[in-house]
């Protein structure tokens, strides 16, 4: 079975350079190239590719992430309420599988593209085999990760997120926008020295020792809305 792809990538080059690689595969067409989200949520309409091998980072607009969100979900820029690779009634377009194709590998890229509902998770390290193999597998709706990317979910999954309490929770979304210590003192109705020996509390669970390395691992972890 010959798999169509769509390319979406901000970079022409890469997308050439794919194209190049995937055209030397026969059972691979290359239907079109996306150089924004936007262009890949019209083209995915127009073409309707069996997969869309999406990069995480876009340029300006929407990333991969929202892209993949927005083709994937039922409503006005999503195909419809069907599941990936699924024909919907009437004739509407089929709902492509998502494999993401990028460089970045941290645990909030690979969480959020998954969170998504993209089918697989590759890196541009990966070697051209790997690729067309991965391409194959998420055309039939099977999970692809890169073995990197496969240790890690697997470390995540093994580590269990801390728990706060929710007014510990009140206090990181709060310092993760930025409020000082004053700040969310009035916000929240509460003292400075009480919202100090939150912090503590905080940092402890989360394994830190400054608000700046707390703000990360609350962004890392999607602890904080």
């Amino acid at each position: 079975m010959t798999v169509r792809i769509l390319l979406c990538d901000d970079h022409a080059v890469v997308r050439a350079g794919l194209r190049a690689l995937l055209s030397s595969a026969p059972d691979i067409e290359v239907a079109g190239e996306a150089a924004t989200g936007e262009e890949a949520i019209a083209l995915t309409r127009k073409l309707r590719p069996d997969v869309v091998l999406m990069d995480l980072q876009l340029g300006e607009g929407m990333d991969g992430v929202e892209t993949t969100r927005r083709i994937l979900a039922p409503g006005e820029d999503g195909p419809g309420e069907d599941g990936p690779g699924e024909d919907r009634p009437g004739g509407a377009a089929p709902v492509p599988h998502i494999l993401v194709l990028t460089t970045y590998d941290t645990d909030a890229d690979i969480t959020r593209a998954i969170e998504a509902g993209a089918t697989g998770y590759l890196l541009k390290a990966e070697r051209p085999e790997e690729l067309f193999t991965a391409i194959h597998a998420a055309a039939e709706g099977r999970t692809v990760l890169s073995p990197p990317v496969a240790s890690r979910v697997m470390s995540h999954l093994r580590t269990p997120r801390p728990t706060l309490t929710p007014r510990e929770r009140d206090i990181l979304g709060h310092l993760v926008q930025g409020l000082t210590n004053r700040d969310i003192a009035r916000t929240l109705y509460i003292s400075e020295a009480t919202v100090k020996t939150h912090l503590r509390r905080i940092y402890d669970k989360l394994g830190v020792t400054t608000r700046a390395a707390a703000v990360a691992a609350a962004k890392e972890r999607r602890l904080v809305p």
